[in-house]
């Protein structure tokens, strides 16, 4: 089947080898052999400190880092398939894992914020650039500096006092592009800290304009890259893309492929939002587009659970909107049914609710806590989640899936789990509070049964894990899932001894679980990091 092509200079994805999940060299080959079918140029690997910086041993520590011989092997592969290999970078803030170290304190502002006016930031920073440029055959390179909400009230406030947070920002952003532009670079950066300084936080808005002498000062060879992929209506990104216009500067857009909930990708929404982003691109002519996947929280899902949006996202730019049509064609060249990719949402679908509603069930119901779960108020709600029938689908997309079916694995085995560990919460609370020790006694079966389950998805977790990423970070998992798994057999032996009279109660059943959001006249499903999901205590 014919496709046409829109012909953009640059059309890329942008993959997050940060939070955790650090991509094999292997798995890099792979999906840039993927990007070239589906028509992208340019691949962005977004590393804040997962990168070798030479003269920071401490840069990227124990995280998984790329060497410089790792990154030229990937560039170079990426060139000999019209991949344009383009460092992703932070300048600014987001140094959540450096700034652990003591080594980076006295260039630290506040929380993950670099200390602006620092001789030894900037010394930092021409480190960094030295090693891109060591290690990189493009010489563009997008900069970061998003997101950096308390920029200017930590300790530059402390030495210096309160400075107007625009000047500060843009005369971080001039000495960054001239260390930049002395390697040779031409910068971009996300567009973000600017809205945000001119609405009080705010970022993606139908009315919001920066001053123009802030956007005076933008230097003229950086182009802003306006990030959004929360919109399902062209109107938005066409109010945004205005307000970028007004600077003077190029402007790139990057959408989202939804990879960041948790174990599942929101794939539905993903496409509701590119479709309507990218016909803004066309109308606007931006000529340059990054779809964004990141990993928030850990890395919990798969960057190949999303080939399906990815290719849709390239297709909706070229100005094809036939979903049908473009299923076909993704079929043709993967030879995998979009309609099964889609399937590996199932673990955060729920019935009856709106797939616009952006939540992460299979997390919080993984990680709740039996005793003392948070989100069990919120679970008494809404009709049970079908896991039993998700597991019937996925285990036959299994079977259908070739080289993806380790995806479909692991899936079907966090449903196989949820199955039992959703409800555990909430039927373990009633049994305890209607005084039924025989109900109680039954619960118990189920406990050894979770986590043995449990125990299944871990393995099939790690195994997705060692296919795709390098080993750093899956401690991470070890321990959450680990905890997970002693937690259920912990709990199994209170009900036991409960059940036994060995137990006089159980303090946590003692207590009633409060609604999530109490001034909302309704429960609400929530997205939920693990730090937030598992206790109320001090993490």
């Amino acid at each position: 089947m014919e496709r046409k092509i829109e012909v953009y200079q640059r059309f890329g994805a942008m993959l997050d080898c940060s939070r955790g999940a650090v991509l094999k060299v292997s798995a890099v080959k792979q999906l840039i052999n993927a990007l070239q079918k589906m028509g992208y140029n340019v691949l962005e690997l977004y590393t804040e400190d997962t990168f070798e910086v030479e003269g920071e041993p401490y840069f990227g520590y124990l995280r998984g880092r790329y060497t410089g011989a790792e990154i030229k092997e990937m560039d170079s592969y990426a060139a000999a398939h019209g991949i344009e290999l383009i460092p992703c970078i932070q300048t600014l803030a987001h140094f959540t894992n450096s700034v652990k170290l003591p080594r980076f304190a006295e260039i630290t502002d506040v929380n993950d914020i670099l200390l602006i006016d620092e001789p030894k930031t900037y010394e930092f920073i021409e480190r960094i650039f030295a090693s891109l440029a060591k290690n990189f055959t493009s010489r563009n390179v997008h900069i970061g500096m998003d997101e950096a909400h308390m920029v200017g009230l930590g300790k530059y406030l402390d030495k210096h006092g309160y400075c107007n947070r625009f000047e500060l920002l843009n005369r971080h952003l001039q000495k960054v592009n001239a260390i930049a532009k002395k390697h040779g670079f031409t910068a971009h950066m996300w567009s973000d800290m600017f809205f945000r300084l001119a609405a009080h936080g705010e970022y993606c808005s139908r009315d919001i304009h920066v001053p123009q002498g802030v956007r005076e000062k933008v230097p003229e060879d950086v182009s802003l890259v306006y990030w959004d992929y929360y919109h399902t209506q062209k109107e938005d990104y066409d109010a945004m893309i205005e307000s970028h216009k007004e600077f003077g500067r190029e402007v790139w857009f990057a959408g989202g492929a939804w990879t960041w909930l948790g174990f599942a990708p929101r794939t539905r929404f993903a496409n509701e939002s590119l479709k309507a982003s990218m016909r803004s691109v066309r109308e606007h002519s931006i000529q340059n587009v990054l779809i964004t996947a990141w990993g928030d929280d850990g890395g919990e899902c798969s960057f190949f659970s999303v080939l399906q949006v990815l290719y849709a996202a390239r297709r909706y730019a070229d100005g094809e909107y036939d979903d049908e049509k473009i299923t076909v064609e993704f079929e043709n060249l993967f030879g995998v049914s979009v309609h099964d990719f889609d399937l590996l949402e199932l673990p955060d679908t729920v019935p009856a609710v709106d797939y616009r509603t952006l939540c992460n069930p299979s997390k919080y119901l993984l990680y709740a806590d039996p005793f003392s779960g948070i989100s069990d108020a919120t679970l008494q709600d809404f009709a049970p989640i079908p896991y039993a029938d998700y597991v019937e689908r996925l285990s036959a997309a299994k079977l259908r899936a070739g080289e993806y079916a380790y995806l479909f694995d692991c899936a079907e085995k966090l449903c196989r789990l949820l199955e039992i560990k959703a409800y555990l919460g909430v039927r373990t609370r009633a049994a305890y509070r209607s005084g039924d020790k025989n109900a109680i006694a039954a619960l118990v079966v189920d406990y050894e049964h979770a986590k043995k389950l449990a125990e299944k998805f871990f393995d099939a977790f790690a195994a997705r894990w060692r296919i795709e990423n390098k080993q750093f970070g899956f401690e991470v998992h070890c321990i959450r899932l680990g905890g997970l798994i002693k937690r259920l057999a912990y709990c199994k032996m209170c009900l036991q001894a409960y059940s036994d009279d060995e137990l006089p109660k159980i303090e946590e059943l003692e207590e009633d679980i409060l609604p999530y959001y109490p001034m909302c006249d309704e429960n609400e499903l929530w997205m939920g990091k693990y730090r937030n999901i598992v206790t109320m205590s001090e993490l």
